[in-house]
């Protein structure tokens, strides 16, 4: 008699790369056994307080919101987004140098999120407001705010919408320490067991995978998630952020994402209880 099923929900971001990543396991394209996949789609800073609930038996996560969940779940050595020179961005409404940043309110997409604190380790403390990410863009231009912190596709369409570059975090990052800056990840609930997380980590990669040798569909299927883009702005967009890094994190991957956290215990956005150098990576 064969297994029950098994129904695990996964949590993501309405968004181009996630949709792309996840594409197989949405459409049935690979065969995941008796596990049968749910996809819920929530806002990535809706997805970090989920978390700490362990309301979904896979998520994506900021990463650096990763050390407030470890006791929960495990962070999976597959379904990365980082940025390789590139990442979130600070715009304005008019030419604004990054030490004006100081005089303003910033909007950001949420403090348990990367991108805040990667804006902290570049600019230091400054007075800011959280806002859903796909309000900044349009609040910044309609002058509700002098700047904000862009994730997502508006890194592609600020420019075409009229807005200035303050500061590219992604750049900042990669000059300081040589290495791709850690954004997201996925990460597997604990209480489920290894061997079952080990299974889901294989059947993510494999659905990363199938995504990037069958671009067309993929693709197709992440535009509906695109607020609008383009076809080519979509098939950049996914490109930037799921590649081989999203397979697998690689080595300078994982220090990478060491790096970060560390320097967010530096400035105190990451409890100085968290053992960074004991974290695991299911999958790898």
């Amino acid at each position: 008699m064969p297994d029950s099923p098994q129904r695990i929900r996964i949590g993501h971001s309405p968004d181009p790369d996630d949709a792309f990543m996840f594409y197989a396991l949405t459409s049935g394209a690979i065969d995941t056994g008796n596990r049968q996949y749910e996809h819920v789609l929530v806002d990535i800073d809706t997805l970090n307080e989920e978390a700490k609930n362990g309301t979904y038996e896979v998520s994506a996560v900021s990463i650096r919101s990763f050390p407030t969940i470890s006791d929960r779940y495990s962070l999976m050595n597959c379904g990365a987004s980082m940025g390789e020179g590139y990442g979130p961005m600070v715009i304005s409404r008019r030419p604004m140098s990054a030490d004006e940043l100081g005089n303003v309110v910033v909007a950001v997409p949420g403090k348990s999120t990367s991108a805040y604190m990667t804006l902290r380790l570049a600019m230091g403390e400054l007075n800011v407001d959280e806002v859903p990410f796909d309000e900044i863009l349009p609040k910044v231009l309609a002058g509700e705010y002098e700047a904000g912190v862009i994730i997502h596709e508006g890194q592609l369409t600020w420019e075409n919408e009229g807005a200035f570059l303050v500061i590219d975090l992604g750049i900042w990052w990669n000059e300081y320490t040589g290495l791709p800056l850690p954004l997201g990840g996925n990460v597997v609930r604990r209480d489920i067991g290894r061997s079952l997380s080990n299974e889901i980590a294989m059947d993510v990669r494999r659905s990363i995978e199938h995504a990037l040798q069958n671009p067309e569909l993929a693709l197709d299927f992440a535009r509906q998630w695109g607020r609008g883009i383009d076809e080519r702005t979509n098939e950049k967009f996914v490109r930037m952020y799921v590649n081989q890094r999203t397979v697998d994190y690689g080595e300078d991957g994982r220090e990478a994402i060491r790096l970060f956290l560390r320097m967010g215990q530096g400035i105190g956005l990451i409890s100085s209880d968290f053992d960074i150098d004991g974290m695991e990576f299911v999958g790898s």
